[in-house]
């Protein structure tokens, strides 16, 4: 357990983890602390974490009734508002916690739409993040309103989640139905802007969140796209042509952030934006050199890559925030693939355009 300092302002979350079967507390005090990131991406604060060894799940709490009890203490002796668990809950389970706790319980999946409902900017990410919240709300509707109602407003409660309290499954569906037409109408749109760029090398930047791929788009293409020392800053795909030395024919798009455990409704209900990826002639994986879990970020950015049917487009590993390495750190090396750059410090780019154009010819 671990407690941080105290905000007013924020609402108080504790976080849980489980570490379940052969998995090492190791792995879940990582994972919980890119929950604490999240959290405050959220505008919450952490003030208490617990992190559980269990061989399975509990059916009807995750956690079982002795932590549901520690948790329920720790509630009421320092004011929590949400309780936030790393796990996805079934219906039954949210449920369950939320009237054991008699405090708003929200999922990690829950927070991830959350962020993203926050940081929607666009008329085409908006509608994307409301399909995504809508279908995850749709099984939990029984019971979950009960909680919600106790405390609107908040982290885990944006969007649809708000104002969609006492809907029945009848009305979220035909949501689901009108919001589905309306991005069929702007994946015309996309498909039609996508013609203009038939005759362009396409790149791609993929990566998981806050790798820096803004920075290296805004450095290759002299563009000022958002980019903040937060979790999902980008939502909104952005193409622009390659304007720094490059052949005029090339175009580079900004993608949205990966993250482990992404809400599979998140990757279906962006996939028209995501295609610009499937469709790319070259992906640039972006990876955050000083991160010690950048491997296991490969690997989460590599899974939903499988997943968009973009597996066989041809990849460049780019390993960036070199600057950030300590003394002892090793560099990658710059070959089969890898590149070592900063796109802040302007470290590596000439590298890599030799790299991106002997693709290009």
């Amino acid at each position: 357990m671990h407690e941080t300092g105290y905000n007013k302002k924020a609402e108080r979350a504790i976080l849980v983890g489980c570490a379940l079967g052969k998995t090492r507390k190791q792995e879940i005090e990582y994972s919980i602390n890119e929950l604490a990131r999240l959290i405050d991406t959220a505008g919450g604060i952490e003030v208490q974490r617990f992190i559980q060894k269990r061989n399975r799940p509990d059916g009807a709490t995750y956690i079982g009734k002795g932590m549901i009890e520690e948790i329920k203490e720790c509630v009421e002796d320092k004011e929590i508002d949400l309780v936030v668990f790393d796990d996805q809950l079934s219906p039954n389970q949210m449920r369950n916690i939320s009237q054991a706790l008699d405090v708003k319980v929200i999922d990690r999946p829950m927070l991830i739409l959350d962020i993203f409902a926050l940081h929607a900017r666009s008329h085409e990410s908006r509608l994307q993040v409301d399909l995504a919240q809508m279908e995850y709300l749709l099984p939990r509707l029984t019971g979950l309103w009960q909680h919600f109602s106790r405390q609107r407003g908040g982290i885990g409660a944006k969007g649809p989640g708000e104002t969609q309290l006492e809907v029945d499954r009848r009305q979220v569906g035909k949501k689901i139905a009108i919001l589905k037409k309306k991005l069929k109408k702007v994946d015309k749109q996309r498909q039609t802007q996508r013609k203009g760029r038939e005759n362009f090398f396409k790149i791609a930047l993929v990566g998981y969140t806050n790798a820096g791929k803004s920075t290296l788009f805004n450095r290759l293409t002299r563009s000022d796209v958002l980019q903040e020392d937060k979790l999902f800053s980008t939502l909104d795909s952005t193409t622009r042509v390659i304007s720094v030395n490059y052949p005029q024919n090339i175009v580079i798009t900004d993608t949205v952030g990966f993250i482990e455990k992404l809400p599979h409704q998140l990757v279906a209900s962006f996939k028209s934006t995501l295609e610009e990826v499937n469709l790319a002639d070259l992906i640039l994986l972006i990876v955050d050199a000083s991160d010690p879990y950048k491997d296991r970020k490969i690997e989460v950015v590599r899974t939903v890559l499988d997943e968009i049917k973009a597996s066989k487009v041809p990849r460049l590993i780019i390993y960036n925030k070199v600057d950030l390495l300590g003394e002892d750190d090793a560099v990658p090396a710059p070959d089969n693939g890898h590149i070592p750059i900063s796109a802040l410090k302007n470290i590596g780019l000439a590298r890599l355009k030799t790299e991106i154009l002997a693709r290009f010819g």
